[in-house]
């Protein structure tokens, strides 16, 4: 039996996350807007997939990168329970949630100092519950 690498500080435990939506497009939107990226939209099969910015050619579990995606598909839905996934919200997590509630989210929890930075708790445009993380 083959054993698994060993995961160190070289390798992510986190190497993907997916958030389920029922409005691709408003939710696009919502993390464009809050976080001023751009994200790519994608088909996989029937289900439709909108990823967060990657760089395709790095291999995410070793890279010290994770991306994600929002996507509608069948056999999920968005929630507020279960594991809380925090996004980056760099340079100053303010700036990112200034903009949530007048783009359909709201704030659970503000910004609160932790020893590595500040988290703050929303709930996205679908009602999922999502963590933000900053250093400042």
């Amino acid at each position: 039996m083959q054993k698994l690498k060993k995961i160190d500080e070289q390798t992510n435990v986190l190497t993907f996350f997916e958030i389920p939506v029922m409005d691709i497009d408003r939710s696009k939107k919502f993390y464009e807007t809050i976080l001023d990226i751009e994200m790519v939209n994608r088909l996989d099969g029937n289900d439709e997939a909108v990823f967060f910015p990657f760089n395709p050619n790095v291999v995410q579990a070793t890279s010290g990168r994770v991306t994600g995606v929002l996507s509608k598909t069948e056999r999920n839905s968005p929630s507020s329970n279960g594991t809380v996934v925090y996004i980056n919200a760099s340079p100053d997590i303010q700036i990112v949630l200034d903009k949530v509630e007048q783009t359909g989210g709201k704030i659970l929890v503000p910004k609160t100092k932790i020893p590595a930075g500040f988290i703050a708790i929303i709930i996205d445009s679908e009602g999922n519950k999502i963590g933000l993380h900053a250093e400042h």
